[in-house]
């Protein structure tokens, strides 16, 4: 071995020279590493190189060690073992890891809790971690590899493809509508028990821009309970506390259900903003993740496609 040189030679060509003692044979290590002959020697020889000795014996059409090659196999052969069991275990690991999935609070229980048994029956094998969260560092945090946040679509580092658009119109549970008639009139809709959400987005959509852009009346809406999530404001419609701001898609599941109805059933505000599935574009190749993402695309694919009426 030359002066400075590393003793510690290239991985492959200890593995080129362990298949071929094992296979007492250049052509059968060949075949075991799926790679030719002629690498396989040409490895074994810059072996036998790096080290200054001779490891096999070289017949016409036979391969022997020598016994520097077999003290060389016994004293390798332990940690090439420990190697393999390393990686392994790593890989079963990466299986057994759950795809983390971050959504905002109003899509993971509104949109994905109601399908993650559907998922969870389907595809076994692939467990999901859902994060809820509002904030959209956390969805986007290296820990998540995958995210669905409302936006414009654009978001630097990302793909971004859409699940769904942004159309908004009331809902009341139906025993409300029953008792407030009114509520199927966008003109005297503004005078009855009014839900809504507060939030950080600026943009999004309040009952008076809703109003303002649905063409109804130019009165002050009344407000009679204030939520700081979205989730609560639809579950106090279900409980007939009010009309709320239904966000398609979102709200399909209850109205399906017959747990809300659309009082203004022909009014739709659609808006330029929509949800999107988000993967980092560093992300590495991962199975589950690939079985998580289809699965959303999916769904997306069937949805149900609102008209925007009014834009």
């Amino acid at each position: 071995m030359s002066k400075g040189k590393s003793s510690l030679p290239p991985l492959d060509y200890l593995l080129a020279f362990e298949a071929a003692a094992e296979c007492e044979s250049f052509v059968g290590a060949s075949k075991k590493l799926n790679i030719s002959e002629t690498a396989i020697s040409r490895k074994v020889r810059l072996l036998e190189l790096h080290h200054d000795v001779t490891l096999f014996l070289r017949g016409h059409r036979s391969i022997s060690l020598t016994p520097q090659g077999v003290s060389y196999l016994s004293r390798i052969q332990p940690a090439l073992r420990d190697l393999r069991e390393a990686s392994s275990q790593i890989v079963a690991q990466q299986k057994n890891k759950p795809v983390t999935l971050a959504a905002t609070n109003s899509v993971a229980s509104l949109w994905l809790m109601p399908r993650l048994r559907d998922f969870s029956q389907t595809s076994k094998h692939v467990k999901i971690k859902l994060v809820a969260s509002d904030n959209d560092e956390e969805c986007l945090s290296e820990t998540v590899d995958l995210a669905i946040l409302r936006g414009d679509g654009r978001w630097p580092g990302f793909e971004a493809r859409m699940l769904f658009g942004e159309t908004v119109f009331p809902v009341c549970s139906p025993d409300y509508l029953q008792a407030h008639p009114r509520a199927g009139d966008l003109e005297t809709l503004p005078q009855l028990d009014l839900i809504e959400v507060s939030s950080s987005h600026r943009e999004w959509m309040n009952w008076k821009t809703w109003l303002r852009r649905a063409g109804g009346t130019r009165r002050e809406p009344t407000q009679a309970v204030l939520f700081n999530t979205y989730p609560l404001s639809i579950q106090a419609a279900v409980d007939g506390l009010g009309i709320a701001l239904g966000w398609g898609h979102l709200v399909d599941p209850y109205i399906e259900q017959g747990k809300l109805v659309r009082p203004v059933e022909s009014v739709n505000v659609r808006t330029e903003y929509g949800y999107y599935l988000l993967k980092s574009e560093n992300a590495l190749q991962s199975d589950d993740r690939q079985v998580v993402e289809d699965w959303l695309m999916g769904i997306s694919k069937a949805r149900h496609r609102y008209g925007a009426i009014v834009t």
